[in-house]
C-alpha cells in the first residue's frame, strides 16, 4: 500500500474511532485515538499482522477494539495512558518558553528595512518599560506594575508544598500496593483470590504520576533558582542606575539607555516564569483526576484487608536493605560490571525501565521494584540494568536477552508501559512528542577510572619521518627551479696526482710559553768622558781676539 493510501486509511480509522465514542458520550482527543490504536496494534493477543495489509474485516475489528478499550471508564490502564497523552500535549518545558526568534537570525531580520521601524519601535518599547520600572522602584511612578518578584516568592513555595505532598501520597500509595503484589508473588494461591493484573496496573499509574510530579517538580525547583537570580541582577542593575542618575538634571542617554533595557529584559524574564508556575501548577491539578479509579477499586477498607501481615518498604528502605550484597567480578570474566568508585559519570548513567530491577520485573509478570546501583550496574550491548538482589543480578546476567524479550512481550500487552519504563527505542512509533528530540540524548557513556601504569620501549617501531617533505609551497617552487636549471649545468671535476688518495690529516703542537735566561756575570764598559778647552777668550795684546779650541780626550782604545 503506498504511504499515501496508508496514512488516508489510518486517519479515516481514527475519525471512525472518535466519532463512535463520541456518540456514546465519551470525546476524545485524536492523539488518544492514534495510541490507542497503536496499542491495540501491538498487542498479540488481538491477532494483527503489522505485516500485512488490513482488510475491512480487520478495519472493524480494530475499530471495535479501540472503542471498547476507550468507553472502559474503570480501567486503571486506560487512566494511564490518558494521563501520559495529556502530559505529552500540555507539558512546556523551560525552553519552550524562550524567544520564538532566534539570537543567531537577529542579525538577518534586522537587515531587512520594513523591519528597522519594527525594531526600533520595540527598542523604544524596553526603553519605556526600564523607565517605568525605575519610577517604581523610586516611588514616583510605575502604577499598574504587578510586583511580579514577590508574586513568584510566595507562588513558588506554595506550588512546591502542593507538588511535595501529592508525591508523598501518591509514593505511599505506590508502597503499598508494591507490598501487596510482593505478597501475592510469594504466594500463588492468593492469586485466585485477587486481582493481580488490576493490582498491577494501578501500580503502573501511581508509578507514571509519581514521576511527572517528579518532572514538575524539577521544573519548579530550577524555576525558584532562576527567579532567586534574577531578583539579584535586578537589584544591581536598579542601584547602578541610581548611582549614574543621583541628582543630576541631565544624563547621556548612552549610559542609560542600556540600563533600562536590561531592566526591560529582566521583567519579561519574571512574566516567562509567572507563566511557567502557572502552567505547572496547572498542569498538577489535572493530573489528580486521572488517579480516580483507586478509590473505586481499592478502597481503604481493602486495601487495609489485603495489608493485613504485610510491611510495607519504601524504596530506600529496599536498598537499604541490600546495601552490603556485591557483584564479585571474579564470577563474570566476559561481563562488564560498573560501580561508583570505577566510574566517574555513575550517577549519570540511564539505567534501563527507569531504574526499576529487569529480572523482577520479567520473572513476576510485571511486578515494579526499584534497582540498587550499588550491586552493580551490568553493561550489556551499551545498555545499563540495576537489580534488587545480587541473586536477581546473577540470574539476568546468565542470559539477558531471554528476560529482555519478556518485557518487550509484557509492554505489547501493556502499552503504558512503553512510556513508564522508557522503551521509546524498542517501540519508535510511540515515542512522545516531547521526547522527541531527547532520543539521542538517552545514551550516556560511562567514564570509567582506575589506577594504572604502563611502559613502553623508545622507538619501538623504525620512524616513519619524511625527511624530503616540504609545506612550503615556495620553498618546492625553489627547489623545482633549481632543478629546471640543472638541466642546463655541466659538472666538471679534475683531479691531480697530488689530490689522488688524499685524505685529512692533523698534527699536535705544544702550545707556546714565556721563558727567561741569565748569564754567569754581570759586566760593564766605560768610555773615556770628552776633555775640550778653549783658550783666547780673554784676549791679548792686538785688537783682535783670537780663540784656540784644544780636544785632550783620550781615544778609546787607550782607555
Amino acid at each position: 500500500m503506498p504511504p499515501t493510501q496508508a496514512e488516508s486509511v489510518i486517519k479515516n480509522i481514527i475519525r471512525e474511532i472518535g466519532q463512535e465514542c463520541a456518540a456514546h458520550g465519551e470525546i476524545v482527543s485524536e492523539t488518544l485515538v492514534a495510541f490507542m490504536v497503536k496499542a491495540v496494534v501491538l498487542d498479540p493477543s488481538n491477532g494483527f499482522n503489522t505485516d500485512r495489509t488490513l482488510v475491512k474485516g480487520d478495519v472493524q475489528k480494530l475499530v471495535k477494539l479501540c472503542v471498547t478499550r476507550l468507553l472502559d471508564s474503570k480501567n486503571p490502564s486506560l487512566d494511564t495512558i490518558k494521563m501520559q497523552v495529556y502530559f505529552d500535549m500540555n507539558y512546556t518545558s523551560r525552553a519552550a518558553l524562550q524567544s520564538v526568534f532566534p539570537q543567531a537570525e537577529l542579525g538577518t531580520f534586522l537587515t531587512l528595512s520594513k523591519k528597522d521601524r519594527e525594531r526600533q519601535l520595540k527598542e523604544l518599547t524596553m526603553i519605556v518599560t526600564g523607565i517605568r520600572l525605575f519610577n517604581r522602584d523610586c516611588g514616583k511612578g510605575g502604577e499598574g506594575i504587578d510586583d511580579l518578584p514577590a508574586i513568584l516568592q510566595e507562588a513558588i513555595p506554595a506550588t512546591t508544598q502542593h507538588v511535595d505532598s501529592q508525591l508523598e501520597v501518591v509514593q505511599d500509595q505506590a508502597y503499598r500496593y508494591t507490598a501487596i503484589l510482593e505478597k501475592v508473588a510469594k504466594n500463588p494461591l492468593l492469586s485466585q483470590e485477587l486481582q493481580p493484573y488490576m493490582l498491577k496496573e494501578a501500580l503502573y499509574n501511581v508509578r507514571q504520576y509519581e514521576f511527572f510530579l517528579q518532572i514538575i517538580l524539577s521544573d519548579i525547583i530550577t524555576c525558584a533558582q532562576e527567579v532567586e537570580m534574577m531578583i539579584k541582577q535586578l537589584g544591581a542593575q536598579l542601584e547602578q542606575l541610581k548611582f549614574t542618575v543621583k541628582s543630576k538634571t541631565a544624563v547621556p542617554t548612552s549610559q542609560v539607555f542600556p540600563i533600562f533595557i536590561a531592566l526591560s529584559n529582566l521583567w519579561t524574564s519574571f512574566q516567562d516564569e509567572t507563566v511557567l508556575i502557572s502552567i505547572l501548577s496547572n498542569l498538577t491539578t489535572h493530573l489528580e483526576p486521572f488517579l480516580g479509579t483507586h478509590e473505586l477499586f481499592f478502597p481503604e477498607k481493602v486495601m487495609q484487608a489485603l495489608l493485613d501481615g504485610v510491611t510495607v518498604k519504601t524504596d530506600v528502605c529496599r536498598m537499604k536493605e541490600h546495601i552490603e550484597e556485591r557483584v564479585n567480578l571474579a564470577d563474570f570474566r566476559k561481563l562488564e560490571w560498573l560501580f561508583p568508585e570505577t566510574t566517574a559519570n555513575f550517577d549519570k548513567l540511564l539505567i534501563q525501565y527507569r531504574g526499576f530491577c529487569a529480572y523482577t520485573f520479567a520473572t513476576t509478570d510485571g511486578l515494579l521494584l526499584p534497582g540498587n546501583p550499588a550491586i552493580g550496574i551490568l553493561k550489556h550491548k551499551e545498555k545499563y540494568y540495576t537489580f534488587n538482589t545480587r541473586d536477581a543480578a546473577y540470574s539476568f546476567a546468565e542470559n539477558p536477552e531471554n528476560y529482555i524479550d519478556k518485557i518487550r512481550e509484557k509492554a505489547k500487552k501493556n502499552a503504558e508501559l512503553i512510556q513508564l519504563l522508557e522503551l521509546h527505542q524498542q517501540f519508535e512509533t510511540l515515542i512522545p512528542n516531547s521526547q522527541m528530540k531527547e532520543v539521542d540524548k538517552h545514551y550516556i557513556k560511562p567514564i570509567a577510572k582506575c589506577e594504572s601504569s604502563t611502559q613502553t620501549d623508545t622507538h619501538l617501531l623504525p620512524p616513519t619521518i619524511v625527511r624530503s617533505y616540504e609545506w612550503n609551497e615556495w620553498e618546492l617552487r625553489r627547489k623545482a627551479i633549481k632543478l629546471a636549471n640543472l638541466r642546463r649545468k655541466v659538472t666538471h671535476s679534475v683531479q691531480t696526482d697530488l689530490s689522488h688518495m688524499r685524505r685529512e690529516n692533523c698534527s699536535q703542537v705544544y702550545p707556546s710559553k714565556d721563558a727567561s735566561t741569565q748569564s754567569m756575570r754581570e759586566a760593564s764598559s766605560q768610555v773615556p768622558r770628552p776633555q775640550i778647552y778653549v783658550a783666547g777668550f780673554r784676549g791679548g795684546h792686538t785688537k783682535t781676539t783670537y780663540e784656540v779650541k784644544v780636544n785632550l780626550t783620550r781615544a778609546i782604545d787607550e782607555t
